[in-house]
C-alpha cells in the first residue's frame, strides 16, 4: 500500500517525492545519531545542575544506549510485520515526547528514565529509516539515496557535540534535548505527507518477545551491577550481575530453539563473521569509552570552554566522512585483512596520545594530532569491517548480520561506560579534577589496548579477500557491498546498496 501523497515505490532519488522522502529519513535518524553524541558534552553541567553522582551520569549515557541495543533488531522487526512507515512515526512520536521529559528533568532519576524511553524511540526509528529507503526507491537510485542517508546521519553525529557545546555555552543543558521536538514535529508532517508505506509479506508472523525481554534484562542487570558496584553496593551487585548472566544464557538458549529468532546463532558458524563481530566489540567499547571520557576530561581537566570541547573530537568524523569512500574502494583491490588490522592498531596508537591530555591542555599541539589520527584510523577500519560482516554470510541473510553488528557495536559502547569508571577508580566525582585526572589516563590506556587486540583479531581471522570471506555458495558471485560512508555512532544498519552481478 502508499501513503497518500506518494506516488508508488520505485521513487527516483533526483525526483521531489524522493528527495521528500530522504529529508524524512535523514532528519529521523540524525536526532538518533546527535542523541547518541551530543548529551557527553552536556555531562558536568548536567552533574552540576542536578547534582548526579559518577554513576548517575553513567545511567544518563547508559540510559539511552541499553535500549537502544537491546531493542533496534526488534525496531526492524516490527517495521517488516506492521509497516515501516507506521513503526517509523511511532519513532519519531515516543523520540520527542522522551526528549521533552529528559528537558524538563527536575533530577536525575527522571533524565536516566526519559533517555532509556528516548533510546526505544530510536530503536524503533533507526532500522526503519533505512528499510524505507531501501523498499521505497527503485533500485538503480537505492545506493545514491543510502549513500545520501548515511553521509548526512553521519553529519549529525558529528555536529553533536557542537551543537552541544554551543547550546550548553549560550543557553542551558535542557536544550541539547528540546531541541529535538521541533525536529520531530517536521519529520512527522513530511513522513504523513510523503512517505510510501511498505512491509515484508514474507516477515515472520511471530515476534521474538521473549528473546527481545530476556537481552534486554541481560545487558540491563549487567550495567547496572557494573555501575553499582563503584558505589559499594555488594548484595545489589552480586544479584543484578547473577540476573544479567542468567538472562544472557536463557536467551541465547531461547534463540537456539525459536523458529524465528532476533539472533540467528547459525550465522556464527562462520569463523570469520564471529571474529568480525568480536572485533567489532572491542573496537566499539573502546570508541564508547573514547566519546564518554575526551570531552568531560577537555572541561572538567583542560579548562576548554563546551563549546571547544565539542569541537574536539570532529576531525574525526570529517575524516571519516572525506576517506570512508576511498577506503572502500581500496579495501574492495587489496582485501579486508590489512586495512581492518592498520585501522584499529593506528587508534591505539591515537589513544596512548590523548592518554597525555591534562591541564593545560593545548587543542593544537596536544589534541588534534593524536584526533587525526584516531580518525585516520576509523577511516582505515570501519568500512572493510561493515564489508565483510555482510560478504560473511548468504546475501539473504545481510540486513540481519549488519543488525547484529550494530547491536554489538551499541553493547559494546554501553558496557565500556558501565565498566571503564570502575576499574579506572574515577569513584563518584566525575567532575572532580584530581579524581578524575588519573582515571580519565587509565581508561584511555585500557581502550588502546582494547584497540590494539582487535587489530591483532583481525590479522589472525579476517581473510586477506573478499572472495576467501564469502560462503562457498556465494563465491564469485558479488562484489563487496563496501560503498557509503560508515558512521563513527556504529555501524550501518542496512548493506550499502544492491550488490551488482558480474
Amino acid at each position: 500500500m502508499t501513503a497518500a501523497g506518494a506516488r508508488a515505490p520505485g521513487l527516483r532519488y533526483g525526483e521531489p517525492e524522493g528527495r521528500w522522502v530522504l529529508l524524512a529519513t535523514v532528519l529521523g535518524s540524525g536526532m538518533a545519531f546527535l542523541d547518541a553524541t551530543v548529551v557527553s558534552i552536556a555531562l558536568p553541567a548536567i552533574g552540576e545542575d542536578l547534582g548526579s553522582s559518577a554513576a548517575g551520569l553513567q545511567w544518563v549515557v547508559n540510559g539511552y544506549t541499553l535500549t537502544l541495543a537491546a531493542f533496534i533488531l526488534l525496531g526492524g522487526s516490527l517495521g517488516d510485520r506492521f509497516g515501516r512507515k507506521r513503526v517509523f512515526l511511532a519513532g519519531v512520536v515516543l523520540f520527542a515526547v522522551a526528549s521533552t521529559l529528559c528537558g524538563l528533568a527536575p533530577n536525575t532519576g527522571t533524565l536516566v528514565a526519559a533517555r532509556a524511553v528516548q533510546g526505544l524511540g530510536g530503536a524503533l526509528l533507526a532500522p526503519g529509516s533505512l528499510a524505507i529507503l531501501q523498499s521505497s526507491f527503485a533500485a538503480e537510485d537505492r545506493t545514491r539515496a543510502i549513500g545520501a542517508w548515511s553521509g548526512l546521519s553521519g553529519m549529525a553525529g558529528a555536529i553533536g557535540p557542537l551543537l552541544g557545546g554551543w547550546l550548553v555555552e549560550v543557553a542551558n543543558w535542557r536544550l541539547v534535548f528540546l531541541i529535538n521536538v521541533p525536529v520531530a514535529l517536521v519529520v512527522v508532517l513530511v513522513t504523513l505527507r510523503h512517505v510510501p508505506e511498505s512491509s515484508d509479506p514474507a516477515a515472520a508472523r511471530r515476534l521474538d518477545v521473549p528473546g527481545t525481554v530476556l537481552a534486554a534484562v541481560g545487558l540491563g542487570g549487567l550495567t547496572y551491577g557494573l555501575t553499582a558496584w563503584q558505589e559499594g553496593q555488594r548484595g545489589v551487585v552480586a544479584a543484578t550481575l547473577a540476573l544479567g548472566v542468567v538472562a544472557l544464557g536463557a536467551f541465547l538458549a531461547v534463540e537456539r530453539r525459536s523458529p524465528a529468532p532476533m539472533l540467528p546463532l547459525h550465522l556464527f558458524r562462520s569463523t570469520t563473521f564471529s571474529a568480525v563481530n568480536a572485533m567489532t566489540f572491542l573496537v566499539y567499547a573502546a570508541l564508547g569509552g573514547v566519546f564518554f571520557f575526551v570531552v568531560v576530561q577537555l572541561q572538567v581537566v583542560s579548562g576548554f570552554p563546551p563549546l571547544e570541547a565539542g569541537l574536539a573530537l570532529l576531525p574525526v568524523t570529517l575524516l571519516m566522512l572525506v576517506l570512508s569512500a576511498r577506503v572502500g574502494a581500496l579495501s574492495n583491490r587489496i582485501g579486508p585483512r590489512l586495512p581492518m588490522a592498520l585501522g584499529p592498531l593506528l587508534c591505539a596508537l591515537a589513544l596512548v596520545g590523548l592518554s597525555r591530555i591534562g591541564a593545560g591542555a593545548d587543542y593544537l599541539t596536544d589534541v588534534l594530532p593524536p584526533v587525526a589520527l584516531l580518525g585516520l584510523g576509523l577511516s582505515l577500519t570501519v568500512a572493510p569491517l561493515t564489508a565483510t560482516v555482510l560478504a560473511a554470510v548468504e546475501d539473504r541473510y545481510a540486513g540481519v548480520a549488519s543488525g547484529i553488528n550494530n547491536a554489538v557495536a551499541r553493547t559494546g559502547g554501553l558496557l565500556a561506560v558501565a565498566v571503564l569508571p570502575l576499574v579506572s577508580g574515577v569513584g563518584a566525582e566525575l567532575t572532580d579534577p584530581a579524581t578524575l585526572a588519573p582515571a580519565y589516563r587509565t581508561s584511555m590506556l585500557i581502550c588502546a589496548a582494547l584497540m590494539a587486540v582487535g587489530g591483532l583479531l583481525a590479522l589472525a581471522a579476517v581473510p586477506s579477500s573478499y572472495e576467501q570471506v564469502r560462503p562457498p555458495t556465494e563465491r564469485g558471485a558479488a562484489e563487496s557491498p563496501c560503498r557509503v560512508h560508515c558512521a563513527v555512532g556504529a555501524p550501518p544498519l542496512q548493506p550499502g546498496g544492491e550488490p551488482s552481478r558480474p
